[in-house]
Order: structure tokens, then C-alpha cells, then sequence
């Protein structure tokens, strides 16, 4: 401990119970701390409770500082985080896209403009209450020497692990943070809060954006993106038999099986926040098929399938006074079912705010059409339109978190992936081509979505304190989908 006392450490302190246990495992290791509170959002109008959550989340956070006995600071950052993550939200949501702020704070906030500012005032590392584990080790450079590389692994406590929010840092980056949780789970540390008698031992967890709070999404978005009517079309299972794409990529998967067979199209589903662990499976596509489909090929099997649904309208005479009215002719694809009010308020797999009755089952947006503002849903958990096996990250948008183990142009490997926070780990195959990386899953997955992260593992052996060997995983890169 006392070879800490000359490390300057400043710990992001937000109020909440992590970053305040983390704080105080600090102060307890010897560290020389200092909290530094930032302040990244000011209207209040935005969020559902209508208040300044910032003010509170300050006052609990100046009284665990006073609790621990280390200084304090303020600052505020709300201009930058307007600058780099909301505007961006922003443009994300006005192409259709769906964006993951969480992500971005970290990558832009947190682990820059907020680290410059801890190291004006003196830091060394900046710590924050992530869920998640750093570890440096040193590999062969190349020319005899060595080099250190740091790591992210996944944090101790399974429900809890926070390693994809961090999946857009650097090795710079990495090299001045800490994350003091990471070993222990969420049980343990509201009782070490509870044992220090800390304020924020209670405190429940954040929840909704990144420093802004717990808000309406649309009404949010609705500061820089207008409302803009228009239809909702159900899709039928009748569109996917006559459809071109979709009949390409089921035959492109088959042809990729080791023997003759059918393959699997459709996401099995457990539940709402749970979903099917496709790890031990084992790959059902040929490697060497894979290696011979061309760029092209592949370009095309991650491709979404598009829809264009057309209607004729016909009219007709209602009511005793033979009122003439429009409506549109049957469809064997599909349906007007609703209006909405901005294709871009909506995202792929969404199931809440469609207002849609008259189904047995749950219907779930499949697409949505932000240049002819049309949102496109499917009834049910199986539905075609919520099941994809491939997905394509752009040359310029793949980011290795391990530089030394960037994937050259042609090479493949097998990773454990996720696209989205807490999704189980899916195997799957990882394709470097000149158009981008690709991401072939050994099962199709629900709900991919534009805009979020594909964060890619590798699984790790590690010893642990009693001699006993375990196996985690560490985050090796990550790219926008």
C-alpha cells in the first residue's frame, strides 16, 4: 500500500453506489484520491421526472467524498457532451439509425474530456464503477524487447458485466484508467457501502441515457427532429417466399453447410431479456466455403431484406347514403395497420408505443423507412423480419481495442460476439475483406440493429488467488453495425 501513496488517482464520482465503493476500495489500497464530479446535462424539461437529477446525484456525491475523507471537485462538461454525444444521437436517429450513447460518453467524456481535466488537476489514472477488470501484461514487440498491452475483461459478476460500454477505448486510453469493482459483484458492494455507512448505499441505479436521466425517447429526440406522420404496414410470412434477398440468403447459408441441409433462419426465443447462449455449439458452416464466397457475396448476405410494399386504392359506397370512400385493395404481403408519427422514432425490435391491437401475439418493428417514413412490424417472437445471420461493420468503422491482434485483409477467426448490452456471448465466424469485416453468426440473431456495436471476445484462462484455473473472457475490438 504504501508504494500507492505516490499514484494520484481521480475517481470519476457520480453519486451512485459503484463509483462510490470504488472511491473508497481506492482510499483503502493507499491511492492518493480525489473525486471530480461532472456535470454533462442541464435540462431538466427533458427527463420524466422533471427535475435536476444532476443536483442530487452532486450533493450524495460531495457527502461520500466528505464520508472518505478525499477532496472534491466540480466540473462542468455539458457543452462537450452536447457536442460529441447527443448531436451525434441526433444525426444517428435522423438516418435510422439507433445509436448507443453509453458507448459514446465513454469513448468521448469519460475517458477523454474528462480524463484532460483530471490531469490538469494532477492524476495519474482516472478510476471509474464499472464492472470490469484491466489487466497489462507484457508480449514481444517484434524486435527482441517487449511491450505492454492492456486488456479489458469481463467483470467477476456475470449480471453485472460492463465491458461493452468500454468497447470503443484505446490502448491510450486504457493505460490511465481503473476500474476497482471489477473483482467483486454487485451483492458485495452495497455491503461494503453498507459497512462504510456511505450515502449512496441505497441509491438505486441509474437508468435511461448517459448523464441526461431517464427520459420519453421520442419527446427527447423531438428537440432537433420533427414529427412527421406516416403509415405502418404489417409484413406477412407470404412477402419472405416471393422475396429475392431473402430467398438469396437462405441459399447462400445453405451452401455454406458442410453437407446438404436446411438451415436455420429464424432466432429461438427465450424471453424479453434473455436469449439463447449459442456457446459449445460448434460451427455449422464450412470454413473453406466461407473463405470462397467473394466480397461481393458477402456484401449481399449481410444486406437486410428491403421492403416495398405497394397498395392500389379502390373506392366503394358506405353507409344508407352511399357515401363514396377510399381504401386500399387487399395485399397478400401485407397491411396498413396504423399511423405513426417519425419513422425515426422507432427502432428495429422495438415492441412498445406501435399502439397496434388486434394480435394474438406481440408485434415488434422489422424495419423502418426513414426516407419515405414508413415503419414496418411482424406479429410474434418468430417472425422473419426479426432474425438475421450477418452483419457488416465498415472498413473505417472497425476499432481493435488489441491492436496487435487486428485481423488482416483474408483471415478469419471464431469469436464470442454480442450486439447488444447483456445479450449471452454468440459464437461466431469474424471475415476481414476489402469491404469491411463481417460477422457470420452460428445462429441467427433477433434485432440487429443499424448504429449499435458489434463487440467481439476471446475466451482467456486465468489462475485465480486459490490456484484454481477459470475461464473469462476479454474484449478485443468493436464496430459500429
Amino acid at each position: 500500500m504504501a508504494e500507492n501513496q505516490n499514484i494520484k488517482v481521480c475517481i470519476g464520482l457520480s453519486g451512485g453506489v459503484d463509483s462510490s465503493v470504488a472511491a473508497l476500495l481506492l482510499k483503502q489500497q493507499g491511492y492518493d484520491v480525489f473525486a471530480l464530479f461532472m456535470q454533462n446535462w442541464h435540462d431538466a424539461s427533458t427527463t420524466l421526472h422533471g427535475d435536476c437529477e444532476w443536483e442530487e446525484d452532486r450533493f450524495v456525491a460531495e457527502m461520500v467524498a466528505r464520508k472518505i475523507g478525499i477532496p472534491f471537485y466540480f466540473v462542468d462538461l455539458s457543452k462537450e457532451y452536447r457536442q460529441r454525444v447527443v448531436d451525434y444521437m441526433f444525426d444517428e436517429y435522423e438516418k435510422g439509425r439507433t445509436p448507443n450513447p453509453d458507448v459514446l460518453c465513454n469513448r468521448e467524456i469519460k475517458f477523454d474530456a474528462f480524463l484532460k481535466c483530471a490531469r490538469k488537476l494532477g492524476a495519474d489514472y482516472v478510476a471509474t464503477g464499472h464492472y470490469c477488470r484491466k489487466e497489462t501484461v507484457g508480449l514481444p514487440d517484434g524486435d527482441g524487447g517487449t511491450q505492454q498491452v492492456h486488456r479489458i475483461l469481463a467483470g467477476s459478476d456475470p449480471n453485472k458485466d460492463q465491458s461493452y460500454f468500454l468497447c470503443q477505448l484505446s490502448q491510450e486510453q486504457l493505460s490511465q484508467a481503473m476500474f476497482p469493482i471489477g473483482e467483486i459483484d454487485k451483492p458485495q458492494v452495497r455491503r461494503l457501502a453498507h459497512e462504510a455507512d456511505l450515502p449512496s448505499a441505497d441509491k438505486k441505479d441509474s437508468q435511461g441515457i448517459c448523464f441526461v436521466g431517464k427520459v420519453d425517447l421520442p419527446t427527447f429526440l423531438q428537440q432537433k427532429l420533427k414529427p412527421r406522420e406516416g403509415d405502418i404496414v404489417e409484413v406477412y410470412d407470404a412477402y419472405y417466399t416471393d422475396n429475392e434477398q431473402y430467398a438469396y440468403i437462405h441459399d447462400t447459408l445453405s451452401s455454406l453447410l458442410p453437407e446438404e441441409g436446411e438451415v436455420k433462419m429464424i432466432t429461438d426465443y427465450i424471453s424479453e431479456d434473455k436469449g439463447t447462449k449459442t456457446v459449445g455449439i460448434g460451427c455449422p458452416f464450412s470454413m473453406e466455403k466461407m473463405a470462397g464466397l467473394s466480397d461481393g457475396q458477402f456484401l449481399r448476405l449481410s444486406a437486410p431484406v428491403n421492403y416495398d410494399i405497394r397498395f392500389e386504392t379502390e373506392t366503394y359506397r358506405s353507409g344508407r347514403k352511399h357515401v363514396k370512400k377510399t381504401r386500399c385493395k387487399e395485399n397478400p404481403y401485407g397491411k396498413i395497420v396504423g399511423r405513426h408519427d417519425g419513422a425515426q422514432f422507432y427502432t428495429i425490435g422495438q415492441r412498445k408505443g406501435l399502439n397496434i391491437g388486434g394480435h394474438k401475439d406481440s408485434v415488434f418493428v422489422i424495419e423502418t423507412d426513414v426516407e419515405r417514413n414508413i415503419i414496418y412490424i411482424g406479429e410474434g417472437h418468430t417472425h422473419k423480419g426479426l432474425s438475421r445471420s450477418c452483419l457488416r461493420i465498415a472498413p473505417e468503422d472497425v476499432h481493435w481495442i488489441r491492436e496487435d491482434m487486428r485481423m488482416a485483409i483474408g483471415e478469419i477467426r471464431r469469436y464470442r460476439v454480442r450486439i447488444r448490452y447483456r445479450q449471452p456471448l454468440q459464437d461466431a465466424t469474424l471475415l476481414m475483406r476489402e469491404n469491411g469485416l463481417y460477422i457470420l453468426f452460428d445462429t441467427p440473431q433477433r434485432g440487429i440493429t443499424p448504429g449499435q456495436f458489434a463487440v467481439w471476445y476471446t475466451p482467456v484462462e486465468e489462475r485465480l488467488a486459490t490456484g484454481a484455473r477459470d475461464t473469462s473472457v476479454e474484449m478485443l475490438g468493436s464496430g459500429v453495425i
